[in-house]
């Protein structure tokens, strides 16, 4: 015996409900909206500059454990950079961007660019910045470029002179960034302002 031919109600692409809403729950692939990070909740931009794994050998087998350097910034002239480990990847994230959060310093930004010329150095990392005319943009690798972006740096001139090592080349431009003064502060350094 056959069913009586009856229309079914039409599917809406893309694997949603009937009336083409999204199925309860939320989020596509049962996962549930992205949490925000501590960092975010602030106002600051975190970014994962390197990620290291290393594999200590042990009885069973071998045990992995990950560093994670993160460089946190604002945008308007402050970033920190921090390096977390964990056996966990998000865990040594966080860790990273909680340091990097604690070790956040202050610097001048003048039009989009720094005051002046500045050479950084750390370990056998060294990283020379140079002040740029509007619309150069961020002239540096990965590692310097993450730290300036985060920090709200537009125009930059860089080069690194030194070990191009990730770990380097980010406590070097922090450290550059760290030296930069002001042409008031300059002024009332030699007793002018």
């Amino acid at each position: 015996m056959t069913q009586p031919n009856t229309p079914s109600a039409p599917q809406a692409p893309g694997g949603y409900g009937r009336d083409g809403g999204r199925r309860p729950g939320g989020g596509g692939r049962g996962r549930g909206p992205r949490k925000q990070t501590e960092s975010e909740a602030l106002g600051l931009t975190e970014t994962v500059v390197s990620i290291n794994r290393v594999s200590k050998t042990v009885k069973g087998g071998k045990r992995f454990s990950f560093g994670a350097l993160v460089v946190v910034g604002d945008k308007k002239g402050s970033v920190g950079s921090g390096l977390g480990k964990s056996k966990d990847i998000q865990f040594a994230i966080q860790k990273g961007a909680a340091a990097a959060r604690r070790s956040m310093i202050k610097f001048p930004i003048v039009r989009d660019t720094i005051p002046h010329e500045t050479v950084g150095s750390y370990g056998a990392g060294r990283v020379w910045m140079k002040p740029a005319a509007p619309g150069t943009g961020v002239i540096a690798g990965s590692g310097i470029r993450a730290g300036l972006e985060a920090a709200g740096i537009k125009d930059i001139l860089t080069k690194s002179l030194g070990s191009n090592n990730h770990f380097s080349m980010v406590y070097a431009c922090i450290e550059a960034l760290e030296t930069l003064r002001s042409k008031d502060a300059v002024l009332k350094l030699r007793g002018k302002a």
